[in-house]
């Protein structure tokens, strides 16, 4: 099936808005207001439609059949298993037989100023009343990397080393899919720390994007190499290397941000590696 055009899934989404009264304003944010953000054919349509009353459309989904044939939704704001924390929207999550996807929410009227207010990449499409004049041009920098506090600093050190002592455990138990958890932990500190490190090299005005997934255009490629080894946990061995590549990586990273930020490291970095080396062989 070929692919729907970015203009053909624009005129879709626009032309069920003015064909509906209910529909009041249409916004867009996410990657495609974002003028930094590579462009490709996986980005997704993220769309809010400011409505009248929310019960109908959601009662009724018919209406959904005008975006084309589905091959799976979400409906994460109905879930049980994962739960949602907004009480003002309904979303719904389509990816549809061309491969094109739309993220489109629902949201009251009256909650128009706080969603104006919400992401500095909002971009109003469609505002049949005029309520929205003068919003700002989008721009990213409400995703941009916070300068760290040094209580988060030290938050952030805390919890790396010491869910690595869990790691050690799990290893030497052979619990593996145990010790891999808790490895997916402690590189979530390390991203976090590295991310901090770009901040202090960048004076805090990039955006690494959902999942740090431009941190590889900013690390060194030696670096990025060796942060890729640590996804590697098939194995005992290649849990047990990885956890010692964080490590290394870990406080490297934590050094440049002390420094620059003039935070105080912890004292019990070198006592956990000690402790790691007496229960784990060094790794080859």
């Amino acid at each position: 099936m070929t692919m729907r055009t970015e203009q053909e899934m624009m005129e879709l989404i626009l032309s069920c808005a003015r064909q509906d009264e209910r529909i009041r304003v249409v916004g867009m944010n996410g990657s495609r207001t974002n003028p930094k953000a590579p462009r490709d054919r996986f980005q997704d349509y993220d769309i809010v439609y400011l409505v009248t009353a929310m019960k109908p459309f959601i009662e009724d989904q018919r209406w959904l059949e005008h975006f084309g044939n589905r091959i799976i939704m979400q409906t994460p704001d109905a879930m049980s298993l994962f739960p949602s924390a907004f009480k003002d929207r309904f979303g719904y999550l389509m990816l549809f037989e061309d491969a094109n996807r739309i993220d489109l929410t629902l949201m009251p009227l009256n909650a128009l100023n706080n969603y104006l207010h919400s992401d500095t990449l909002i971009k109003i499409l469609l505002d049949k009343d005029g309520q929205t004049a003068n919003l700002p041009e989008p721009k990213d920098q409400h995703y941009w990397v916070k300068k760290p506090s040094p209580a988060y600093f030290s938050d952030c050190c805390n919890e790396f080393w010491w869910v690595s002592a869990y790691i050690v455990k799990g290893l030497c138990r052979q619990e593996l899919l145990y010790a891999a958890e808790h490895l997916s932990i402690i590189r979530k500190e390390l991203l976090r720390m590295f991310s901090w490190k770009i901040g202090t090299e960048t004076d805090f005005s990039v955006n690494m994007g959902p999942c740090y997934k431009y941190m590889n255009t900013y690390l060194p490629l030696k670096t990025w190499e060796k942060l890729l080894k640590t996804f590697r946990a098939d194995t005992a061995e290649h849990i047990q290397e990885a956890l010692f590549v964080c490590h290394d990586l870990f406080k490297e990273a934590a050094a440049a941000v002390a420094d620059r930020l003039n935070f105080q490291l912890p004292d019990y970095d070198e006592k956990v590696q000690r402790y790691t080396a007496e229960h784990l062989p060094k790794a080859p």
